[in-house]
């Protein structure tokens, strides 16, 4: 009889680091580096605000924390987003806060 082949934890494409915590990676946005960092439900306890839609970050909502790679601007400067509004922000602009009695153009 064959032995079965388990992976060992941790061994899937991306590495995890401690508290559920993704890789560190850079990526570009509007011509800037910008370190990307994804968070797991697990790992999130906090409610945020998602520049990308203007829509809260529930707490335990996996979600990415992205940040200027220059290290200017320290805590102040990190932005939490969901995982597909940052997938996405290059094909979306600004979203326009309306009020509710507001004309729509």
């Amino acid at each position: 009889m064959g032995r079965k082949h388990h992976r060992k934890p941790g061994s899937s494409g991306e590495e995890r680091g401690p508290g559920g915590v993704g890789a560190r990676r850079v990526e570009d946005y509007d011509g800037e580096d910008w370190v990307v960092q994804s968070i797991t439900g697990s790992s999130s306890t906090k409610a945020y605000r998602c520049p990308g839609c203007d829509q809260e970050i529930r707490p335990a909502t996996p979600h990415v924390v992205a940040y200027p790679a220059d290290g200017l601007g320290g805590v102040e400067s990190r932005r939490h987003w969901h995982t597909g509004c940052w997938s996405s922000r290059q094909h979306r602009g600004p979203r326009t806060m309306r009020s509710s009695g507001g004309p729509r153009y």
